[in-house]
């Protein structure tokens, strides 16, 4: 290929001065042409914005084969010339910080259609690749053999829209919305509305769809694309009454969908002609009734009857309905490779999950890294299964994936209106201010009011950056003097107290009636979202490889009493004489996020701790317990975050943090930071414990001091044997790793209820 790359530029070379101006004469829209070898400026760059989208196989959702969706048409760019300026440009266009890489000779396969751009030569400071000069559009001499790709850094552009999904095939211009219109009067009210007319954006209005041969196939896929997982019959006879008093405009004559697309444009459609006088003659516009999820029901009898998988969840979105897809085999939790991942077998876990059908079908670890097993991999469904373990798929060895290949899913959701009854005013962004929410008083009179700083915390925070749509909550504060306050002085919600899990605030624990000591306005609640975030989990397998008691000295424990490592009889103890009984293991901390995960507090802040020469960025970084049957601590222990640093990564992943020097500290996704068992404190003090069954128990982040996309899998657990002289871990699993039952055996570990050795 190179070789007759390179005849092939000698010849044109030879050629260049007649050729290049006739060519450009015949085939450029320029004004004018020079006869000059260099490229010049794309002509007439376009009036909407260019798309971008990255495709190919098999790539990484930062990578692929560059096309350029232009006149119409999708095209792709000619590698000659190519660099990694040009590619620089395009990953910012995607979306992305910068390149790492760019390809040549269609790497990711060969593309089809155009090739809209060739010799292209970015300066690097472009706004978009049209800008760059280049031949013109659709100047070329290559073939598909010579398409360009580029590899983006895994990193987005903060407050940049996700534009890059696998797409389906969905003819935009056809159709962009679709509604159902209620007619009843409780209908117009209630949310999330599921059953009316279906109409589809039409011009500046609403058009509708006639019935003629309408199947409950077509409703299937107009209840999925609006987020209900299952369609239920309609009264015909009460609504053919309604619409025959009303006028309709009937766009679409027909739909033959199969059932299995998740855009009603994906269907097949008949659109009315123009002149037709009566385009539905013997039927009526199209009516759906739809069956909500049990999590979007407001009927809670109804609620109960109705289950979504126990086998299937999504973990680490920020949004309802979005989320890493992890599977359940022989009462553990396991993740599904995204070979082949695409919207039908995505379709197939959002529907069994009590949502719709899929708006994107995700992979390369969007939604963060899993842990454990990965089950699956190269998922087929049809889309009319009704679990994904019905589907087609092959079982995996390591060497066929990793867990920078976990599939993940953003499921279409019913609307219901939550981001309206909440905003953030004064930030500096979109994504920061304080909060305030809609009040309703008796008289039906509608306020913004404050929320009561007192009791906010991080996990309050993340129900009220997934209420109002901006991802991850970075921060939960319960001061907000910094920012420019509204007229809105009021404050109208107190005591607000979340698992974190809900969908808005009200579904929180709150004060019936507000009582707020600090009522200014300058003590009220505020956020900083942000649109991603990192996730903390321990390595539980190395803690069981590594424990092991040891008898220390009391002379050799000074620094570890400073920092309170041991338990308190220790006080009590003849020093430096005597010894303490610890329990040693090690702790490898991974970030499996897509944020890097840094301390709180700024490093002006970090204290000095000179007994062991080193700062600490957290006061209490790990939780150590050793807990018996009933939950109660019989002894316990914590790490102080005296140095977070990457000491080591993945493959392709750098280190960004190092304590030596005062440097910056925190975790970069895709590493891990090592606590070697034989440090100071990494230990538990067992002096004091009698011989028997326990829990051991780490908990990361305890106090949720730094934001995490998940915070159920901070625990790990381990069945803990000792008989006085040596001491055995079994089980040790993160704390969301086991199906419920498992978790209950778990805690029945035989011998504990009487606290005997068995």
């Amino acid at each position: 290929m190179e070789q007759s790359r390179r005849r092939r530029q000698l010849s044109l070379t030879l050629l260049f001065g007649l050729w290049l101006p006739f060519c450009l004469t015949q085939t450029t829209p320029s004004k004018t042409t020079t006869p000059t070898s260099k490229p010049s400026a794309s002509p007439q760059p376009q009036t909407e914005r260019l798309k971008v989208r990255l495709a190919g196989y098999p790539r990484k959702h930062n990578e692929g084969r560059i096309e350029l969706f232009y006149k119409g048409e999708w095209g792709t760019i000619c590698d000659d010339d190519f660099s990694i300026t040009n590619a620089n440009v395009l990953c910012r266009q995607l979306g992305f910080v910068s390149a790492t890489g760019w390809t040549h000779s269609a790497k990711y396969g060969k593309g089809q259609g155009k090739i809209w751009l060739d010799n292209v030569q970015c300066n690097g400071g472009e706004k978009s690749i049209e800008f760059c000069k280049s031949r013109g559009w659709g100047n070329s001499d290559c073939t598909h053999d010579e398409d360009a790709g580029v590899v983006c850094k895994d990193e987005r552009i903060p407050g940049f829209v996700d534009s890059n999904i696998i797409d389906t095939t969905v003819d935009e211009n056809k159709i962009e919305e679709v509604r159902l219109r209620p007619v009843v009067a409780v209908g117009k009210k209630k949310l999330p509305n599921s059953e009316g007319v279906v109409e589809v954006k039409y011009k500046d209005g609403w058009a509708q769809i006639c019935d003629l041969g309408w199947t409950i196939k077509n409703t299937h896929v107009v209840c999925g694309m609006l987020g209900f997982p299952n369609e239920k019959k309609v009264n015909k006879n009460f609504y053919k009454l309604y619409l025959e008093r009303q006028k309709s405009y009937f766009h679409i004559h027909s739909v033959a969908c199969t059932g299995t697309e998740v855009h009603l444009a994906a269907c097949p459609l008949e659109f009315s002609k123009p002149n037709a006088t009566s385009s539905c003659e013997g039927g009526m516009a199209a009516v759906v009734s739809c069956m909500p999820g049990p999590q979007f029901m407001q009927n809670s009898g109804l609620k109960k009857k109705l289950k979504i998988s126990t086998n299937v969840r999504l973990k680490g979105g920020a949004r309802v309905g979005e989320g890493r897809v992890e599977v359940l085999k022989d009462n553990e939790w396991g993740t599904v490779c995204d070979d082949r991942w695409n919207l039908q077998s995505a379709s197939v876990v959002c529907r069994e999950l009590g949502f719709g059908s899929a708006r994107e079908a995700l992979t390369g670890a969007r939604m963060g890294q899993g842990m454990g097993p990965i089950y699956m991999n190269e998922v087929k469904c049809l889309g009319t299964e009704k679990s994904i373990w019905n589907c087609p798929y092959r079982n995996i060895t390591s060497e066929d994936c990793k867990h920078v290949e976990d599939a993940a899913v953003r499921c279409n959701v019913p609307y219901m209106g939550l981001e309206n009854s909440i905003r953030i005013t004064g930030g500096r962004t979109r994504y920061e201010g304080r909060l305030e929410v809609l009040s309703t008083d008796s008289n039906g009179t509608q306020t913004w009011g404050l929320i009561c700083g007192e009791t906010w915390s991080t996990k309050e925070a993340m129900v009220a950056c997934r209420q109002l749509g901006l991802g991850y909550a970075n921060q939960g504060l319960q001061e907000t003097w910094y920012w420019d306050s509204s007229n809105v002085t009021e404050m109208v919600m107190s005591g607000v107290k979340c698992t974190g899990n809900e969908m808005a605030l009200t579904q929180c624990q709150h004060h019936k009636t507000v009582s707020c000591q600090r009522v200014a306005a300058k003590f009220a609640a505020g956020v900083i979202c942000s649109e991603t975030a990192s996730d903390l989990v321990l390595n539980a397998p190395l803690v069981q490889q590594t424990v092991y008691i040891e008898d220390r000295p009391l002379h050799m424990l000074y620094c570890a009493a400073e920092e309170d490592c041991l338990s308190k009889s220790a006080a009590k103890a003849n020093w430096p004489y005597g010894h303490r009984r610890l329990l040693r293991f090690s702790s490898q901390i991974h970030n499996i996020g897509r944020a890097d995960f840094k301390p709180k507090a700024g490093r002006h802040s970090w204290v000095w701790h000179a007994c062991h020469g080193h700062y600490h960025s957290m006061d209490v970084f790990t939780h150590y317990d050793l807990l018996n049957s009933n939950g109660s601590k019989v002894a316990e222990g914590h790490k102080a975050s005296f140095c977070l640093e990457d000491t080591d990564c993945q493959e392709s992943v750098s280190k960004r943090y190092e304590c030596a020097n005062f440097g910056d500290q925190g975790i970069t996704v895709g590493c891990w930071d090592l606590y070697r068992h034989d440090i100071d404190c990494q230990w538990i003090d067992i002096t004091d414990v009698k011989p028997g069954n326990y829990i051991m128990q780490v908990v990361i982040n305890p106090n949720y001091e730094v934001a995490e996309s998940d915070f159920s899998n901070n625990a790990m657990k381990c069945n803990c044997k000792y008989d006085g002289h040596r001491i055995w871990l079994h089980n040790c699993h993160i704390g969301d790793a086991f199906s419920e039952e498992a978790e209950k055996r778990f805690e029945k570990y035989p011998g504990q209820l009487n606290n005997q050795i068995s």
